[in-house]
């Protein structure tokens, strides 16, 4: 603690002569006309033309040699040697870089290309620039952290001394344009939805409650992608749409789960799920190809190839085979004695068909390899689902399942506005039996369907998709995941840290 106590008032102390030399130790412009990147690649002709030009970035390391400073300078394209030679600068500007610039500051310099002896090439530096004085010395890029909750609360560095880690934010995004250029290039438009909902919406989960004090009620961060909100720009007469946006659920933190995360929801009008099964099928492929360069992926010990023939996977039968347990007749006794015998976790509040029926699905699942598709899912769990004319348990409900897991939700979308009341009421009756997951009632959503919404097909997967197919926890694909605030005491407690 002392050591780290030292080095912080010694970067102080460096930051006061700068100021007491005139210098701005955070000036708002940088002069800077080239990457590094550029530098290294057009290395043979900048020397050619002995052209001056300016650079700017992080110093990762500082080494001085008498009348020499040697450095390495790294922006976000690459990193070269940087080199300082008294005879060849101002004296009064060498020594002011070796008084007081340290590794992790941030400097501008102007230069020209150098081959040292030992044949690297470098920059010779004519002129420097303070451009942000640091002051806390960048952990050891060959280390790291070795404190995972460390890692995470610090992400940012975490991020910089971590090269695949910022690939995969990169890569990330790459997926979710890749998923947007798929729709758009469908004839899908892109819309946007309310976040705050008087009523949740489009899924079973637990919702994050606030208060809005011009209306002076309480909303709730959705927990869909706007699903209602389209339906009824279904109802308005789009045909074709879909939203990339954030959604929020008051639930646990796994591998596979987190309460803040992207999502992209798209509605179908004239198609059911068939055709979104196809469509589902088609984006998938593409995106993969697209972002990753492959339809061949190792996850979780599965290996997974997308180009395979995708499998149709029924939701009772599976059950059925691998519990004994025929959740068409069972009764909640049934289902919740076999949960005890297989010695699997339920959360008792609220407890009843529906959610012992998801309990005993979820236990089968994990051994499914896919690529497919879980299809003929049973009525009770599906409130906004169209019915299955040929088998009444079930509805019109698809899911995309890889590596034992459910990887997106589509349905043929309830248009019936007087079953869909219907099923509303069953969900409230969940609801006031305490189970928080069931699904609001939304009176007014079902008041727009009686004006009419086409058949239509809805699909929705989040960016749990991504992390699958990067074989890394949902946690470890978010930019920023959500920790714990670790609270200093005083201000003299944060600069000990």
């Amino acid at each position: 603690m002392q050591e780290k106590k030292s080095e912080y008032t010694d970067r102080i102390k460096k930051l006061d002569m700068l100021k007491q030399a005139g210098v701005n130790p955070y000036p708002a412009r940088a002069e800077r006309d080239c990457s590094i990147s550029e530098v290294l690649r057009d290395f043979k002709k900048l020397t050619q033309a002995k052209k001056t030009f300016h650079v700017a970035g992080r110093l990762r390391s500082v080494r001085l040699h008498g009348n020499l400073a040697f450095g390495d300078l790294e922006d976000e394209t690459g990193r070269i040697q940087i080199v300082f030679n008294k005879k060849d600068m101002d004296t009064e500007d060498f020594k002011l870089f070796t008084r007081t610039v340290d590794a992790s500051d941030f400097i501008g310099i102007e230069g020209t290309t150098l081959v040292t002896k030992t044949g690297q090439n470098s920059i010779a530096v004519a002129k420097w620039t303070m451009l942000a004085k640091a002051l806390r010395q960048i952990p050891d890029e060959h280390f790291g952290f070795k404190d995972e909750e460390e890692r995470l609360r610090k992400r940012y560095l975490d991020i910089l001394l971590n090269k695949d880690l910022r690939e995969t934010i990169v890569r990330k995004g790459k997926f979710w344009q890749a998923v947007r250029n798929f729709l758009l290039a469908k004839g899908f438009a892109e819309v946007e939805t309310p976040v705050l909902e008087t009523t949740t919406g489009g899924a079973d989960a637990r919702p994050f409650i606030t208060h809005h004090n011009a209306l002076d009620v309480d909303v709730y961060l959705r927990i869909s992608c706007g699903e209602l909100w389209q339906k009824r720009l279904m109802v308005a007469g789009f045909e074709k749409t879909f939203e990339i946006g954030r959604i929020f659920r008051n639930e646990g933190i796994s591998a596979e789960h987190a309460q803040d995360y992207t999502q992209m929801e798209f509605y179908w009008a004239y198609a059911d799920y068939e055709k979104g099964m196809a469509l589902v099928e088609e984006m998938f492929k593409h995106v993969a190809k697209e972002v990753f360069g492959t339809l061949k992926f190792s996850i979780k010990n599965f290996a997974i190839d997308l180009g395979n023939k995708w499998e149709r996977y029924d939701y009772t039968e599976i059950i059925k085979k691998r519990t004994g347990v025929d959740i068409a007749k069972a009764s909640v006794k049934d289902i919740e004695k076999k949960l005890k015998e297989l010695d699997i976790a339920y959360d008792n509040k609220g407890f009843n068909i529906t959610r012992g029926i998801d309990n005993l699905w979820k236990y089968c699942r994990k051994d499914i390899a896919g690529p497919g598709f879980l299809v003929n899912v049973p009525i009770v769990v599906s409130p906004l689902a169209k019915q299955n004319e040929a088998r009444p348990q079930t509805v019109q409900r698809f899911q995309p399942i890889i590596a034992g897991s459910e990887l997106g939700n589509g349905y043929s979308e309830l248009n019936d506005p007087i079953d869909q009341r219907e099923r509303f009421a069953g969900q409230q009756k969940l609801r006031d039996a305490g189970d928080d997951e069931a699904q609001m009632a939304d009176y007014e959503f079902v008041e727009a369907l009686e004006y009419g919404m086409p058949p239509t097909c809805g699909f929705g997967m989040s960016e749990r998709v991504f992390s699958f197919l990067s074989d890394k926890t949902l946690r470890d694909c978010q930019t920023f995941p959500l920790v714990r605030p670790k609270i200093a005491n005083s201000e003299q407690e944060i600069k000990n840290k």
